[in-house]
């Protein structure tokens, strides 16, 4: 592949001067597309070109090269292109000022982060832009960015934003501070009444949403007035995101505010309350009137049994949350109720009753931290690994040892996802029992097992296992996912003895595998450590093509629901996934996770979260945003996709930028809201 064309003859002769070629050449077509070619290739092997990426983002090739130049050093996040993408912001055109803008915030969230001097540069860049900024696109995407670098200085801005008058900024202000509160930042400073005005039925919606969001963040009493206000607005995204405030500054006073949103016809919304009341029980010592509230739950038991699959994310969420202990009458009540109802329900609904009820019982032995429950639960639906690993991961987040020594007994399962949560429980609270079953998981055929054992042996300081972790590290450079457990093993076991090893991870072709070696070596030696970037082979990634309109459809017992892939944005997420569903890759494989209000997971084989096809394929941030029913890539770390997707119930914005959006769903999205934990995927058609 060649560089474009210039219509100038020398330019084919010197190629050292190529871009003062391209500067005094008007481009054609044919080199537009040439270029954009070369630029997808470097994409690919994660290359700045020998320096041509830079020179086109610059600008000299025109405005469209230079568009896709800023996207590409958005995907490579390299802290060396920093002053070229703020150079861009400047520029004439509004689309290279707004690629610029988002090219910007993506590397002030790069998975490694950036040294405070960067960040503190890159807050006084995009300050500088907002204020003369005229465009309201460019002025939306600037907004983003400062919830990306979340330094004082960019949140400080987005404060003054909030009484800003223009249309829609303020509301946008005010969820960039949400967005920027989730990733870590202070709102201690936000104006709590400037808020109040951003609530009133005359705003737009998307103002109401901003301005609710950045409420269920500020976490100050000041935000309970406000928040008992927002449960009545007329959108239910609205309604859940306000509910979700609620814990941080609520008391049980507030119980028949969130008992009233149990009746809410948006299953989401009732799943959000719920979830709240059940934070809120947290510190009933005995009867309370959040405890009482969720006794109300028993209208979501019978439509469940009714075939209301939906209806059940309200007790999905109360069930992930917990209960204190004198809140396990509420869980024996719902499990009576789902019961009682399911008598003459259909098969569909009979299983979802039956996993349900598991997933209640579970609770409630994260209660005693023992399993009990779990292991009758079901009525004979749910296969035994299922109940066991369900269990093992619930009791894992108990304080006692109990439920760590009922793990060992079950480090030998012959099903892997025990085996998993069995390690997920010691991990926690290692006990010195296990250390002979650890060992020898260690050594065995599973390397996911395997890894997740050397982490349990390092959290156990036994330096008998030494010599697996060794022989496990010695396997990372070609088994990549290997490298965040078993370098943490490492490092647990013999401290700064581990530098070398991590050194030589810092230039491993994996970006992942660099990422843990930089965070462990910060740790190790108290100073920031960051990795260089490496330049990969052509075809280092798997890549294959979608075409343009195309669509998967995926078939469940609960119905089917197609989904528009954007190829264009993202070709090759979009791609990888339509070749997988060509082969028939993703028949019979489960939604193993389901979060409600949050999201649906699936595509892995193993089931339990920790598989993939063999191999990964690279990041490719989309400037698609997580609205309601958008399809992502599931990662572990940079360039980490691979099978695993997710689709999302209401918008996530926090999830901008960070995992690619490749997708939405065109229809039966009352199917994706009726997904349970477990749902099989009968098969994934791709069209055309």
């Amino acid at each position: 592949m060649s560089y474009p064309p210039s219509r100038v003859g020398a330019c084919l002769l010197l190629v050292a001067s190529l871009s003062a070629c391209f500067r005094s050449a008007s481009p054609s077509k044919d080199a537009d597309s040439e270029a954009m070619a070369r630029i997808a290739e470097w994409e690919d092997r994660r290359s700045l070109g020998e320096g041509q990426l830079l020179t086109w983002a610059r600008g000299e090739w025109g405005a469209k090269v230079q568009v896709r130049a800023l996207r590409a050093l958005a995907r490579i996040q390299d802290a060396a292109t920093l002053e070229v993408i703020l150079a861009s912001l400047a520029a004439r055109e509004p689309e290279v000022r707004d690629e610029a803008a988002f090219a910007a915030g993506e590397l002030a969230l790069s998975w490694e982060p950036l040294p405070d001097e960067m960040k503190a540069r890159l807050t006084e860049a995009l300050r500088a832009a907002e204020v003369t900024e005229s465009d309201g696109q460019v002025r939306r995407t600037l907004l983003e960015s400062f919830s990306k670098v979340t330094t004082p200085g960019a949140v400080q801005r987005l404060i003054e934003l909030l009484g800003d008058t223009r249309e829609g900024v303020a509301g946008r202000a005010a969820l960039a501070l949400g967005v920027a509160a989730r990733r870590g930042a202070s709102l201690a400073d936000v104006p709590v009444e400037k808020v109040g005005a951003l609530l009133a039925a005359t705003q737009s919606q998307e103002t109401r949403y901003g301005a609710t969001y950045l409420l269920a963040y500020v976490r100050r009493p000041a935000a309970l007035e406000l928040l008992r206000q927002c449960v009545s607005d007329a959108s239910p995204e609205v309604r859940a995101i306000c509910a979700k405030g609620f814990p941080d500054v609520a008391g049980q006073e507030d119980a028949n505010v969130l008992g009233r949103l149990l009746e809410d016809p948006m299953a989401r919304v009732a799943a959000e309350a719920a979830r709240s009341l059940a934070k809120l029980s947290g510190s009933c010592s005995g009867p309370c009137a959040t405890l009482e509230a969720l006794r109300g739950l028993k209208r979501q038991a019978s439509a469940v049994a009714a075939g209301n699959s939906a209806a059940g994310h309200a007790l999905l969420a109360v069930a992930q949350q917990g209960l204190p202990p004198s809140g396990r009458p509420v869980f024996e009540e719902l499990r009576r109720s789902l019961r009682e109802a399911s008598r003459g329900a259909s098969e569909v609904a009979l299983d979802d009753v039956a996993w349900l009820d598991c997933r209640l019982a579970a609770a409630m032995d994260r209660q005693t931290g023992a399993l009990a429950e779990v292991l009758r639960c079901g009525n004979e639906r749910i296969p035994e690994a299922r109940r066991l690993a369900l269990g093992l991961r619930e009791v894992a987040q108990t304080t006692g040892q109990g439920g760590a020594k009922d793990a060992v007994a079950w480090l030998n399962h012959p099903d892997a996802r025990v085996r998993m949560a069995a390690l997920d429980a010691l991990s926690s609270r290692p006990v010195p029992e296990a250390l002979e079953s650890v060992r020898a998981l260690m050594k065995g055929e599973d390397p996911v097992v395997a890894a997740a054992a050397a982490l349990v042996a390092g959290k156990m300081k036994a330096l008998e296992a030494l010599p697996e972790v060794q022989a496990l590290v010695a396997r990372v450079p070609h088994e990549t996912d290997l490298a965040e457990p078993v370098g943490g093993a490492l490092v647990a076991l013999v401290g700064k003895e581990a530098e070398p090893v991590l050194r030589t991870w810092l230039v491993h072709s994996h970006a992942n595998v660099r990422r843990v070696a930089a965070e462990l070596l910060t740790g190790l030696t108290g100073q920031p450590v960051r990795s260089a970037r490496v330049e990969l082979p052509v075809g280092a990634f798997r890549a294959s093509d979608a075409p343009d309109g195309a669509k998967l459809t995926f078939r469940t017992r609960k119905g089917d629901f197609s989904v528009a892939l954007d190829s264009r944005e993202a070709p090759v997420t979009s791609g990888n996934l339509y070749a997988l569903a060509r082969k028939g890759y993703f028949r019979d494989i489960t939604f193993h996770r389901v979060v409600p209000d949050f999201v649906a997971q699936g595509g892995d084989p193993r089931g339990d979260g920790e598989g993939g096809p063999g191999y990964s394929i690279r990041c490719e941030v989309t400037r698609i945003p997580y609205e309601r029913g958008v399809i992502g890539m599931a990662l572990s770390g940079k360039d980490t996709g691979g099978s695993q997707f997710f689709f999302t119930h209401t918008p996530q914005p926090h999830l901008d930028g960070r995992y690619t959006a490749f997708g939405r769903v065109v229809s039966g999205m009352e199917v994706v809201d009726a997904l349970l934990e477990g749902d099989v995927i009968l098969e994934v058609r791709a069209e055309p």
